[in-house]
């Protein structure tokens, strides 16, 4: 083998084409919203980490349970990554018509790119929050929000971090 690229060879790498049963995939018995996606700071430093705080409210009249979700773009890369990358999910218990808040960490490990070392790049980033993939059609529907940060500074290898 000679090709090592993993472009059409997993679900992250196959462009346009959407995987069979996507990560989350599956039904509900009840329904959510998502509301306020918030990223801090929404510039930040090459090695810093971003806080992310988002809001889910159970819109169904049964209690239920929801897998939050977020994904990471990079909207410019010096190397080919995925379309998007899981960075994080927790499943959470929303009682009928309550809501809950969310909060994560993003580290700077999460947006290193392999360039013959882990390295971190500066650029523009999108952050999706959500019950499933961007993108994705289910019979259940889902939200997902989406907002962007900006990453400053030099690229750097990670462990000059």
């Amino acid at each position: 083998m000679e090709n090592y690229t993993m472009e059409g060879r997993t679900y992250r790498y196959y462009g346009q084409e959407a995987p069979l049963y996507p990560f989350g995939y599956g039904l509900s018995y009840t329904t959510f919203r998502y509301q306020d996606l918030v990223l801090s700071p929404p510039t930040l430093p090459i090695c810093a980490n971003l806080s992310v705080s988002v809001v889910v409210e159970n819109t169904g009249q049964r209690d239920g349970e929801e897998v939050v979700q977020l994904y990471l773009r990079w909207e410019q890369s010096s190397v080919p990554v995925p379309r998007w990358q899981l960075v994080a999910f927790r499943r959470v218990a929303v009682p009928a018509g309550q809501e809950t808040k969310l909060t994560f960490q993003v580290v700077a490990e999460q947006r290193a790119v392999w360039a013959q070392d882990w390295c971190l790049e500066p650029g523009t980033f999108t952050l999706f929050a959500g019950g499933q993939q961007p993108g994705q059609q289910t019979r259940a529907p889902s939200e997902v929000l989406s907002a962007r940060f900006t990453v400053t500074g030099a690229a750097r290898p990670l462990r000059g971090c």
